[in-house]
């Protein structure tokens, strides 16, 4: 029998179509040597699941998704959990938050972490969170509860919607994570200004592992009179900018022959079939809702041409880097995106593909633009595949990750 883990990781809901990097991330940790187990605030949703879910081999822990629906098990938790060394000063912390965000969510981010404090095994001497806002809510309370070290992952609506106090408590002062990693130098410059120490917080890029995608197809010329096949990969809500670029697809020129799948589920599906159909193009439409990686691998394998119109939602969420981005590269389908957050620390306009203004008549222009010169948009592809393999491999990011948690948890270097 092996022994308990060392780590836990925290995550918001497990397994997720949507946060394939994740995965990515846990199963290389895995095969980096580190040992942890995964607690989960949330039960899944999807119905499918990649290939990748199925790599990991630490268990899975469900926390009570919300407190009503384990009674017995939450009082337990809190009842254990008082007699911690560090509870009262957590309840302490917890309350402060309170006064200032005083939702359900944060009442349930405290009942998470008793729960969590308590039934973490002994053995246990760190915690690592994927998102900074509730599940590093969840993890530095049960850190203070057991005296333990934190850290954290964060990536871009939880940099971007979580209020300013927040983010600076979870980056200064004697309860704050050991270190922050976050995937684009965009995010990374925004935290380390509230952190007491800049050196909290570290640019450690997802990265791709080439070894899950096939070798790019060959991408014959498109036939005469044959349609030029778009393809969108993301979750149906504003920061996707997917009714402005069906506001686009309206605009192009009547003798431009074209279909466009989008791949993805979300709340605003609803919404932007009604304006496909409001503006005439329902017909030239494949919305195919969730799909899993090797579905999403054959339809970039089969298109001419990828588009994400990445804008910042009312709310200010917004896109980091897209890992989507790096699979279509690594597919040689051209790019068209727009300059939104980290986007342009992959993308160079011009070079590696088109960077549009997230206006209707931009995208439209650009998709016009690439449709009508195969040539230029195959040397941008090619271009940004280049820069794929030489400056965004998974390895280096993982390694690095794998080191500030070994340093965490006080274990010898491999």
């Amino acid at each position: 029998m092996s022994a308990a883990p060392s780590l836990a990781v925290l995550v918001k809901g497990w397994p997720r179509l949507s946060e394939t990097f994740i995965a990515q991330e846990l199963v290389a940790l895995e095969q980096a040597g580190l040992h942890f187990d995964i607690w989960s605030l949330r039960h899944p949703t999807d119905t499918k699941r990649h290939p990748l879910h199925d790599r990991l081999r630490g268990k899975v822990h469900y926390l009570p998704e919300y407190l009503f629906d384990e009674p017995a098990r939450l009082n337990r938790a809190r009842t254990a959990a008082r007699a911690l060394p560090g509870y009262a000063e957590a309840y302490k912390v917890w309350r402060a938050d309170l006064r200032r965000d005083g939702t359900r969510n944060r009442v349930r981010r405290f009942g998470q972490a008793c729960v969590l404090a308590t039934e973490l095994p002994q053995e246990t001497r760190g915690l690592y969170s994927h998102f900074l806002h509730t599940p590093s809510s969840v993890a530095r309370y049960a850190a203070i509860m057991r005296g333990l070290p934190w850290s954290f992952a964060a990536h871009a609506k939880d940099i971007w919607t979580s209020p300013e106090w927040e983010k600076r408590e979870k980056l200064a002062g004697p309860h704050a994570a050991v270190f922050g990693a976050t995937c684009t130098a965009y995010g990374a410059r925004h935290l380390r200004e509230l952190a007491d120490d800049p050196a909290r917080v570290d640019l450690i890029y997802h990265g791709l592992d080439l070894g899950r995608f096939p070798a790019p197809p060959a991408r014959p010329p498109r036939a005469p009179g044959d349609p030029l096949h778009m393809l969108s990969v993301g979750r149906l809500v504003e920061k996707k900018g997917f009714d402005r670029l069906i506001a686009a697809l309206a605009l192009l020129p009547e003798d431009l022959n074209w279909r466009w799948t989008h791949i993805g589920g979300g709340t605003l599906h609803g919404a932007l079939e009604a304006q496909a159909q409001a503006a005439g193009i329902a017909a030239r439409i494949d919305w195919r809702g969730p799909c899993d990686q090797p579905e999403v691998i054959a339809a970039m394998r089969a298109a001419d041409l990828f588009v994400l119109p990445s804008r910042i939602a009312a709310d200010g969420d917004r896109d980091g880097l897209p890992n989507v981005l790096m699979e279509a590269a690594s597919q040689l389908l051209p790019i068209i995106s727009t300059a939104v957050a980290a986007i342009p620390e992959f993308i160079e306009s011009g070079t590696h593909g088109l960077l549009a203004g997230d206006d209707p008549e931009e995208l439209s222009a650009a998709i016009e633009t690439l449709a009508r010169d195969p040539a230029r948009a195959r040397a941008m592809a090619e271009a940004a595949r280049a820069r794929l393999i030489d400056d965004f491999a998974m390895q280096p990011g993982i390694d690095r990750l794998a080191a500030r948690l070994r340093t965490m948890l006080g274990d010898p270097a491999p």
